[in-house]
């Protein structure tokens, strides 16, 4: 080798594997605003994230059995023998299920991976407006998402939502990356991410399609053709991966998978496009909309429906403070963009307008049964369009003039809104957003220096945010609601189903007022009689709910423990109330009189002792509520036959007789053999559903009674072993 020769040596090359992680590390660096979005994110999220305990005791059961078996695990089955599925689908749980066979059944190992989903959620939303609107518009939308209370709440929680979310925000995300280039491999993305919203919450996730599918075929950016070629493609990346588990279960014969929970005839079909399909958004059994309150027209737990229905109480309060904002700034992108083919903005408004406009729309008008943390789906699409009036203002202009004071106009409006239907809580929010919003709007329409601008709308934006970040943080100070999750205060959880509600001695029982069948106005704050340790605070204000009528209504609450169960009066009265947290019931007690929907907790303990006593086997119970308390508290031995609350699934005497020969199913407890009432759990006005009482009935004629004292009571189950073939003659003569 010459003296002029130079060796050379390549540069190392980090691993393949690290790049990502790289990547965003650099991003994170160089953009000290997306570090404030995650870090304030991460910090609601996972703030004394223990303090909830189990959270939904219902899925939190689930995941134990499914992380014990992979049977179980596949067919998302609620019970260690695999007799009844879940009634959603498994991807959700799948997740929380492989975290626990990692790190162990314990609350947090199902509730961190919810948490880092709502982080990562607010950093796709912060990147999805930034690519189009500028860094300070992309920080604007994803503080607030990361403050608006549902999505605190939903983070917080296991409920399936906020992979739902995050699935969905992905898929828009990769939508808005093919509009920049053309390439398929983004839309493959994208139809990936949108099945996987289906494996997660089933149709729900199908309101971000039209709004893509629009949007690239109308930009088009390699033709039309090329577009609906490309779009067939996500389609079918959609389609398959959407529709795998379905498939899978159709394909496998009911004798080797549990029952589809929420169907009467078995077929998951019937749950995608009835119980958690159509039915969610027509009307189905059990919604009626005397639940809702407000008069006519309500569905379950969602208050009456209407053009206003997002800023009612206990919706408005979890992501409707900045609508008007949002909806304004949509409004002002299409008169800016014109729609043209050639303005990069115009397929982003397509694709993120259309997900808002149709989330927006149905959640309006559903007259099925509709829960209020479900507007936890539409809180990031409208932070987006909130962060893109922000980019637009910023850029100034007579578009910004005009654009500025009318979407902070609305942003006061609505705002105002919400509060008033508060019943005088964050009542100091009032002055403070008409002061310091209503000033900004006046500096931002007279089109001073871009420096002047941008302090008045932070000041604004800030006015306006002052009270769902409020609301957001006090979420942190107790445990979530363990089925229906809510941002805010205690006294907010599961709050506002009556529209505009009566507050402190309002028209109905709890904060805020509940309209659940009229009760006393004025009333004392709720009494609790629930016994054992663990008592949860009494309801702020309200009378007594509709008595007896409501029994056993969410009895198990979320405390530490995941088994405090309610039997408060405030809100709704009889065993049961609300338990846990104390939010909208009486004070909560430790296995008290009344289970989750149905069931007697005492008695039950008492059956599953019983049982392992004399031969052991799964006992059947009406409520998989119930059987998930069970399970929660000692892995027992529990399966629910009538879905959720004991009225959902109808179950035939022939499955029943089926899993009794294969020696699934040994022990039967109903209700009415329980607590000496009828079976069939918790029923509103108007809800017919018998959920398996027919078939239980004939198990109670075919099986042996066989009956035991439990704290001083009777209790009396039915042994079923070796009684297939008579359940099955039963039945016949039935």
């Amino acid at each position: 080798m010459s003296s002029d020769s130079v060796s050379y040596r390549e540069p190392l090359r980090a691993p393949r594997l690290t790049r990502p992680v790289s990547a965003v590390a650099h991003r994170i660096r160089t953009r000290p605003e997306l570090f404030g979005v995650l870090g304030i994110a991460a910090i609601l999220n996972l703030w004394g994230l223990s303090t909830n305990g189990w959270a939904n005791t219902f899925y939190s059961a689930a995941v134990r059995s499914m992380a014990g078996s992979w049977h179980d695990f596949l067919f998302a089955s609620l019970d260690k023998t695999g007799l009844m599925t879940v009634d959603k689908p498994p991807l959700a749980l799948w997740v929380q299920a492989l975290s626990v066979r990692i790190f162990g059944f314990h609350s947090l190992s199902i509730l961190v991976p919810e948490a880092v989903m709502g982080v990562a959620s607010a950093g796709l939303v912060y990147d999805l407006v930034r690519r189009y609107f500028g860094r300070p518009a992309g920080f604007a939308a994803g503080i607030v998402l990361a403050l608006t209370p549902i999505t605190v709440a939903i983070s917080r929680h296991n409920n399936p939502d906020q992979l739902l979310i995050l699935c969905c925000v992905a898929a828009l995300w990769f939508a808005v990356r093919a509009l920049q280039d053309g390439r398929t491999r983004w839309l493959v993305w994208c139809g990936l991410c949108v099945g996987l919203g289906f494996e997660t919450k089933m149709a729900v996730a199908l309101f971000v399609v039209p709004g893509i599918a629009l949007a690239y075929l109308w930009v088009a950016p390699r033709g039309r053709l090329a577009a609906l070629r490309q779009l067939s493609i996500g389609g079918a990346v959609m389609a398959v991966v959407g529709l795998a588990w379905p498939v899978l279960v159709t394909l496998t014969p009911a004798a080797d998978r549990p029952w589809i929970s929420g169907t009467t005839d078995n077929s998951i079909w019937s749950l995608i496009f009835n119980y958690n399909g159509l039915g969610r958004v027509t009307g189905q059994a059990g919604a009626p909309g005397a639940i809702g309150g407000g008069g006519g027209g309500g569905s379950a737990f969602g208050g009456a429906t209407g053009v206003f229905r997002l800023l009612q109480s206990g919706l408005g309060d979890q992501a409707g403070w900045l609508i008007g904002f949002a909806i304004v700034a949509g409004v002002g992108l299409l008169v800016v963009s014109r729609l043209r083919r050639t303005d990069p903005r115009t397929g982003w408004l397509i694709a993120v307008g259309g997900a808002f406009g149709v989330s927006a729309i149905v959640f309006s008008f559903a007259s099925g049964i509709f829960h209020p943390y479900y507007v936890s789906f539409l809180a990031p699409f409208t932070a987006a369009l909130a962060g893109a009036g922000v980019g637009m203002i910023l850029r100034g202009g007579l578009t910004a003039r005009i654009l500025a004071p009318c979407a902070l106009a609305a942003g006061i409006a609505c705002e105002l809104v919400v509060l008033g239907n508060l019943g005088g809580a964050l009542s100091w929010a009032k002055p403070l957003v008409i002061a310091l919003a209503g000033v900004a709007a006046v500096v931002l329409a007279i089109g001073l220096s871009r420096r002047v601008r941008a302090i008045a709308l932070a000041v604004g934006l800030a006015a306006l945010l002052a009270a769902p970040a409020t609301w957001a943080a006090e979420t942190l100070g107790h445990p979530t609601s363990s089925t229906f999750p809510s941002g805010g205060p205690a006294s907010a959880s599961m709050g506002g189903f009556g529209g505009a509600g009566g507050g402190s001695g309002g028209g109905g029982g709890g904060h805020r007022g509940f309209r659940f069948g009229g009760g006393a106005a004025g009333g004392p704050p709720g009494a609790g009689a629930g016994t054992g340790a663990g008592a949860g605070a009494a309801s702020s204000s309200g009378g007594a709910g509709v008595g007896g009528q409501v029994q056993s209504l969410f009895g198990p609450g979320s405390s530490s423990t995941g088994s405090t169960a309610g039997a408060g009066r405030g809100g709704f009265a009889g065993r049961g109330g609300f338990g846990g947290a104390g939010g909208a019931g009486g004070a909560g007690g430790a296995g008290g009189a009344g289970g989750m929907f149905g069931g007697d907790t005492a008695s039950l303990n008492a059956a599953v002792a019983y049982a392992k006593a004399h031969g052991g086997g799964t006992i059947g119970v009406e409520s998989q509520s119930s059987a998930a308390a069970a399970i929660v508290s000692s892995d027992a031995n529990v399966a629910g036959l009538g879905g959720f609350s004991g009225r959902e699934s109808s179950v035939t005497a022939s499955w029943i007789a089926m899993e009794v020969k294969a020696g699934r199913l040994r022990w039967v407890m109903t209700d009415g053999s329980a607590q000496g009432g009828a079976g069939g759990g918790f029923a509103g006005p108007g809800d017919s559903r018998q959920g398996s009482a027919a078939a239980l009935a004939v198990v109670a004629k075919a099986c042996k009674a066989v009956t035991f004292t439990s704290s001083g009571s009777k209790v009396t189950m039915y042994d079923c072993q070796g009684k297939s073939s008579a359940i099955l003659a039963t039945a016949a003569k039935s």
